[in-house]
């Protein structure tokens, strides 16, 4: 890159900042999650990435390819607190948010928290849950508290919402309204295995013989850890070109054919912030190109709309955004 120190061709340039304690714990991460975990390495990183520029998740796939698991196990690799709690029709949101009930000795109410009060939240099948209670999420996962009763309660740090969901043709289910997509950083589509993965899955099911997955892994990340981690992260380089090179991509997708809605600045940000993350945990402190373009995918595929007709030709929001960065200029 051009007006860069960095940038050499000497592969062992020095960063401006330390970024190896981040990159080997990462590998740490990664290392943990495949003792259990077959494939899924985009689907690992992705959470990495997002864990690291304090985003939440949206993971969306059909039952039973490992994705409440991969999240659990996650969490396990973090040495923090962890809550589950399983979206269904009747959930309200005092179920998450917690509930003030009245203390007989003091003759005051307490507050009560919640679920949704810990560190890493994995809320499974969040699309089974109606819209009151969808929206008791908002506050939570964008300003990072909870009012209730006039009071605010602050959510500890880090904090960190996984949520799964089912695709939106299974009975039973209710599609998220647009504002809330909009807080998930990431959605992450998770596929099938291929054949070779599936063999390998269940003979590791097999000589595991009965011992469960969390028992194999340890938790390799401290909350101080990631928070040195994160300030690191801010201070990546970002070229100016870079930056236009983020606008000039999520402009397009506004005034698009193939699309009914755009991406808003939200997204623009997002895609800067992963962009660096994604840079960090290669070692590098500046970011180039490659790391945007593997932001934009996942930060976008909930944030664009397709238009109907392109819906109903089989078109994915996923080529609609590939179309759209091959079709701008790359900065050199």
């Amino acid at each position: 890159m051009e007006n860069n120190p960095q940038n050499s061709n000497d592969l062992n340039f020095d960063n401006r900042i330390s970024l190896e304690e981040l990159k080997k714990a990462v590998t740490d991460i990664k290392s943990e999650l495949a003792k259990v975990i077959i494939g899924q390495e985009n689907f690992i990183e992705l959470l990495i990435v997002s864990l690291l520029v304090d985003g939440h998740v949206l993971i969306e796939g059909v039952p039973g390819i490992a994705k409440t698991i991969t999240a659990k196990l996650f969490a396990k690799t973090l040495k923090t607190g962890f809550s589950r709690i399983q979206f269904t029709p009747d959930l309200m949101p005092s179920d998450i948010l917690g509930t003030s009930i009245f203390n007989v000795k003091s003759s005051e109410f307490e507050f009560k928290k919640g679920p949704i009060f810990s560190n890493i939240i994995l809320i499974d099948e969040i699309n089974r849950a109606p819209a009151k209670t969808q929206a008791a999420m908002f506050e939570t996962m964008e300003e990072r508290q909870v009012t209730m009763d006039g009071f605010t309660y602050n959510m500890d740090t880090p904090f960190m919402v996984l949520a799964t969901q089912n695709p939106i043709e299974q009975e039973g289910t209710y599609a998220l309204p647009e504002a809330q997509l909009d807080r998930f950083i990431f959605k992450i589509k998770v596929d099938y295995p291929s054949v070779a993965e599936e063999i390998k899955i269940i003979q590791t099911h097999h000589e595991r013989k009965g011992a469960t997955p969390q028992e194999q892994i340890s938790g390799v990340l401290t909350p101080e850890q990631l928070a040195d981690f994160k300030s690191k992260i801010q201070d990546v380089v970002v070229e100016e070109k870079i930056i236009k090179y983020i606008a000039d991509i999520i402009t397009k997708t506004r005034n698009h054919p193939h699309l009914y809605l755009g991406g808003s600045p939200r997204a623009s940000i997002a895609t800067l912030n992963t962009a660096k993350a994604f840079a960090a945990i290669q070692g590098r402190d500046f970011v180039i190109p490659e790391d945007v373009k593997k932001a934009l995918v996942p930060v976008l595929n909930h944030r664009v709309i397709l238009t109907p007709e392109r819906e109903m030709e089989g078109m994915t929001t996923d080529s609609v955004v590939k179309m759209i960065m091959e079709s701008v200029e790359i900065p050199r």
